[in-house]
C-alpha cells in the first residue's frame, strides 16, 4: 500500500526514484522495467578521477611489468594484487587518513593471505579455519570505513590464499602484497609537503558554498536539493576532520580555526532554515558575503568585501546577520571560537570501548554470523564439489555480504551481471593476447578504468575487476580461457548462497530500517527542542544536537534510497514512507526557525510548552518504531496560547501523525513487516 504525496508548497520534491513507475510503462502504452531494477542499474554521476586512475595504471601494470622482464610473473602478479587492494583503499582526502585506508587494510589482508596459504589443500581444515575469518572480519566490519576495509580484506586475501598456490616460503606471498601496496601509498603521498591541510581547508570552503546556495534558495523550491547538499558536504568536511584529528599528534592551531570555522556553518544553516520557515528569501548581498567568506577559506585569506552586519529588525535576517559576522570574524582569527568537536580519547581507551562495543553488538553478532554462515557453506561446497580452483565462490559471497555497500539483494543481481560482462572481456584477453608481457598493456588499461568505473555503480566495477583478477591469477595459477565458465558458474553459485543464505533466511532483509532511523531523527529533534528553550543550555550543546540531526537525516534518505533498490513489497514500503520523511523535515525546519527566533528576539514558549513539545516528538518517534498509535502526553494550560514560538512545529506534528497513523500510513497492516521493521534490525 502507498501513500500519496501531500501538497508540498515549498517544493520539497521527491528524492530520485522515490516515483511510482512501477505502471508507468503500462500507463504510457511500454512495457517499462520495474522502477528497483532501473535504480539498481543506473549509474551514479560524477567527475572522472583521473589522478586515481594514473595511480592505479602505474601501481598494478608496473609491478608486474617488472616481473615479466626478470622472469617471475607470478611475484610480479602478486605485488599488483596488493596495488589492487590499495587502489581500492585510495578513497580519503586528507593525507593522514590515506595512510591509513591504504596501509592498515592491506596488513590485515597479508595476515589473511598468510592464513589462506598455510591451509591451502587441506579440505575442511581450510573450510573450518575460513569459517572462524569470515565471523571476525564481519565482526569487525561494523565498526568503521576503515574497519570494514580491513575485514573484507582480511577475508578475500584470506580465500585467495586458500585458492591460489603461493610461492615458498611462506612468507613471500605477503610481502610481495605489502609491497604493492608501499608502491601506491608513495604515489598518493608524493603530494604531500606541499598541500598539507589543503583538502581540510577546501572541505571547509565547499560547505560554505554550499550554505551560500542554501540561501540563495530560502523560499524557493530548490530548498531540499540545496538543504541535502548542505548535509553531504558538512558530513564530509566533519569527517575529514575529526579523521584528522584522531591520527594528529598534538593540538593544531590551524586545525582548531578550522574545526571552528565548521562550526559557524550550523549557525549560517539554522538562519536559513528561519527565513525558508517564514516562505521568504535571503539578499543577495548576504549570499555573496557567505560565497566570499568561502572564497577566502579555501585560499587561507581574510576577503576584504566581507559586509557588515545589516540594522535589521525581524529575528531571521538578524540571525542571518549574526551568523555571517560570526563567521567572518572566526576567519579573521579576531573570535576564538569554542572547539565544540573535541579531541578523541587516548588510542588505548578508544580501543578498549571498540572491543566492549563490539562483543556486546547484536548488529555485529548478527553480520559475523551470516557472513560466517554464507562462507561456511561456499566453502564446504567447493570441498565436496571437484570444480577446480573454486575459490571464486567463496570470494563472491565476500565481495556481496558487506554491511555498508547497500542492498545485498541489488549487489548480488548486479555481480552476476557484472561477472558475466567481464567474462567475455576477460575471454577475449585470455585466447588472443599472448603471454610474454603482451598483458602488461591489457592491464594497464583495465586499471586505469577500474577507479573511474568503481564511482560509476557495483555493476560497473565487477565488469572490469573480473578480467583484472583473472588475468593476474592466470599468472600465478596458469588456468587460461578454459576456466571462464566455472567461473562464471562460481559467481552464480556465490550470488545464490548470498541471497538464500544471507538474504531470504534473515527476516530482516526483507524489510527497511526507514522508520526506525526516521525515528531517531525525531527524537534527536526532541532534544533539540529541550536544549534551544532550556536556558540552563549552553550554544555548544545545541549545536551538537542539531548537527547530529543533520546525520540522521542523512541517514534517513541513505536508508531510503538503498531501501528503494530492493525488489517488492520491500521497496514499495520503503517508498510508503517518503510523505513522512518529508513532514519530519518540515517539523525539524520549524522546530529550528522557532529556537533561532527566539535567540534572535522573539518571545520564547514557556517551559511546559517546550517540554510538552518534546515529549509529543518522542510519542511520534515511538509510534514509528512500533508501527502503533502511542498515547500522547497531556497538554498543559501553559501549552495553549495559539501564538506561542512553537505553533507551527506543533501544526507539522499533527500532520506528521495524521500521516502515520492513516489509513494508508507505512506502517498500516503491516504488522512485523512495517513500521517496526527498523526496530528489529
Amino acid at each position: 500500500m502507498t501513500m500519496t504525496e501531500p501538497e508540498d508548497p515549498k517544493g520539497s520534491g521527491r528524492a530520485d526514484g522515490a516515483r511510482d513507475t512501477e505502471d508507468g510503462g503500462a500507463r504510457s502504452g511500454r512495457l517499462a522495467p520495474p522502477e528497483w531494477l532501473t535504480l539498481t542499474l543506473r549509474a551514479n554521476p560524477g567527475p572522472m578521477p583521473k589522478a586515481a586512475a594514473v595511480r592505479a595504471a602505474i601501481g598494478i601494470a608496473a609491478p608486474l611489468a617488472v616481473g615479466v622482464a626478470v622472469g617471475d610473473s607470478a611475484s610480479g602478479a602478486l605485488v599488483a594484487i596488493g596495488a589492487l587492494g590499495a587502489v581500492f583503499g585510495d578513497t580519503a582526502d586528507a593525507y593522514r587518513l590515506r595512510v591509513l585506508n591504504i596501509a592498515v587494510p592491506q596488513i590485515v589482508g597479508a595476515i589473511g593471505l598468510a592464513l589462506g596459504s598455510w591451509q591451502f589443500g587441506h579440505g575442511w581444515s581450510a573450510v573450518a579455519m575460513l569459517t572462524a575469518v569470515a565471523l571476525v572480519a564481519g565482526m569487525i566490519s561494523t565498526i568503521g570505513a576503515v574497519a570494514s576495509a580491513s575485514g573484507l580484506n582480511l577475508l578475500l586475501m584470506a580465500v585467495i590464499g586458500a585458492g591460489l598456490p603461493m610461492p615458498s616460503p611462506w612468507w613471500r606471498a605477503p610481502m610481495l602484497t605489502l609491497l604493492g601496496t608501499g608502491l601506491v601509498l608513495v604515489m598518493a603521498l608524493l603530494a604531500w609537503p606541499a598541500r598539507s591541510r589543503i583538502p581540510e581547508r577546501v572541505a571547509v570552503a565547499d560547505a560554505y558554498d554550499a550554505t551560500a546556495d542554501m540561501l540563495a534558495a530560502a523560499g524557493t523550491a530548490d530548498w531540499e536539493a540545496a538543504r541535502a547538499e548542505v548535509t553531504l558536504t558538512l558530513n564530509h568536511a566533519y569527517d575529514l576532520l575529526l579523521g584528522r584529528r584522531a591520527v594528529a599528534p598534538g593540538r593544531s592551531r590551524g586545525m582548531s580555526r578550522l574545526v571552528a570555522l565548521l562550526n559557524s556553518v550550523g549557525l549560517l544553516v539554522e538562519a536559513a532554515t528561519a527565513v525558508h520557515a517564514e516562505d521568504r528569501t535571503v539578499g543577495e548581498t548576504e549570499v555573496a558575503t557567505v560565497r566570499e567568506i568561502a572564497a577566502g577559506v579555501r585560499a587561507g585569506t581574510v576577503p576584504a568585501g566581507v559586509l557588515p552586519p545589516a540594522a535589521v529588525t525581524d529575528p531571521a535576517d538578524r540571525a542571518v546577520a549574526a551568523a555571517i559576522a560570526h563567521a567572518r570574524e572566526t576567519l579573521a582569527g579576531a573570535y576564538r571560537a569554542a572547539d565544540r568537536v573535541g579531541r578523541p580519547g587516548a588510542l588505548p581507551e578508544r580501543l578498549a570501548a571498540g572491543a566492549r562495543d563490539l562483543l556486546v553488538s547484536a548488529e555485529s553478532w548478527r553480520y559475523g554470523l551470516r557472513l560466517t554462515l554464507c562462507i561456511g557453506v561456499a566453502q564446504a561446497l567447493v570441498s565436496t564439489v571437484d570444480v577446480p580452483r573454486s575459490y571464486w565462490v567463496p570470494l563472491t559471497v565476500t565481495f556481496v555480504l558487506k554491511p555498508d555497500f547497500g542492498s545485498v539483494f541489488s549487489r548480488a543481481l548486479l555481480r552476476a551481471l557484472g561477472t558475466a560482462a567481464g567474462l567475455v572481456v576477460a575471454g577475449v584477453i585470455l585466447e588472443f593476447v599472448p603471454r610474454g608481457g603482451w598483458e602488461v598493456p591489457v592491464v594497464l588499461v583495465l586499471a586505469a578504468a577500474l577507479p573511474i568505473l568503481s564511482r560509476r555503480g557495483y555493476g560497473y566495477q565487477t565488469a572490469v575487476i573480473t578480467p583484472l583478477i583473472l588475468i593476474l591469477s592466470d599468472l600465478l595459477g596458469h588456468q587460461g580461457v578454459g576456466l571462464l565458465v566455472p567461473r562464471l558458474v562460481d559467481s552464480l553459485i556465490g550470488c545464490a548462497i548470498v541471497l538464500v543464505a544471507g538474504y531470504v533466511l534473515w527476516p530482516e532483509s526483507w524489510h527497511t530500517r526507514v522508520g526506525a532511523r526516521l525515528a531517531t531523527a525525531v527524537e534527536d529533534t526532541a532534544r533539540y527542542i529541550e536544549c534551544a528553550f532550556d536556558e540552563r543550555s549552553d550554544q555548544a550543546a545545541r549545536a551538537r544536537t542539531r548537527r547530529r540531526i543533520y546525520r540522521d537525516l542523512s541517514d534517513v534518505r541513505t536508508e531510503f534510497q538503498r531501501a528503494l533498490g530492493e525488489p517488492p513489497p520491500a521497496g514499495a514500503r520503503a517508498a510508503a514512507w517518503w510523505p513522512l520523511i518529508v513532514a519530519v523535515e518540515r517539523v525539524i525546519d520549524t522546530g529550528t526557525a522557532a529556537a533561532v527566533r527566539t535567540a534572535h528576539g522573539a518571545p520564547p514558549p514557556s517551559p511546559e510548552a517546550a517540554a510538552h513539545m518534546a515529549a509529543e516528538l518522542r510519542a511520534l518517534a515511538a509510534s514509528m518504531r512500533t508501527g502503533e498509535s502511542a498515547a500522547r502526553p497531556a497538554r498543559p494550560a501553559a501549552a495553549e496560547d495559539p501564538h506561542d514560538a512553537l505553533t507551527d512545529v506543533r501544526r507539522e506534528v499533527r500532520s506528521a501523525r495524521t500521516m502515520l497513523d492513516g489509513p494508508a500510513g507505512p506502517g498500516e497492516g503491516q504488522g512485523p513487516t512495517g513500521a517496526t521493521d527498523g526496530a528489529r534490525s
